[in-house]
């Protein structure tokens, strides 16, 4: 693979918005000398770097009471897969402070969302910008 390749690389359109806080699900492509299979990897996202070559997020879990990051290029082609489980009530951007903690004080509390809302899509740079208008009060009328 070529660096030009690295540097030109388009982030997917169908990515989620993710913050800091959110507990994520990145279904990951494996490839095990011939065999390919999809793994799954859960975790809190504990930092997002917004990048030229489309950046990279950090998913940071615990296994058999072990703390473990991993990196994730959001450009890169072996994540199948990218879905939050549940968005996390944060006030950083970086949530370095969770490697310092273990079980209960290392939780983060849920955001809940409005009744009815969705989970939005990344903006895409297609997307064609809102413009709402407001139609003049009927009070304003000329008067006979």
């Amino acid at each position: 693979m070529k660096m030009a390749d690295l540097v030109n690389a388009k982030p997917k359109s169908k990515m989620p918005v993710m913050t800091p806080g959110d507990t994520v699900k990145v279904n990951l492509k494996v490839i095990e000398g011939d065999k390919e299979r999809v793994q799954a990897y859960q975790g809190v996202v504990i930092r997002i770097r917004k990048g030229d070559a489309g950046g990279t997020f950090t998913v940071r879990r615990v296994a058999y009471g072990v703390g473990i990051e991993r990196t994730f290029p959001v450009a890169s082609p072996l994540i199948e897969k990218l879905q939050i489980v549940r968005h996390g009530k944060v006030r950083r951007a970086k949530l370095y402070y969770l490697r310092g903690l273990s079980a209960k004080k290392a939780r983060i509390k849920e955001k809940r969302l409005p009744k009815g809302a969705t989970e939005e899509l990344m903006p895409t740079s297609e997307a064609e910008p809102v413009i709402e208008t407001v139609a003049a009060p009927a009070a304003a009328e000329t008067k006979e």
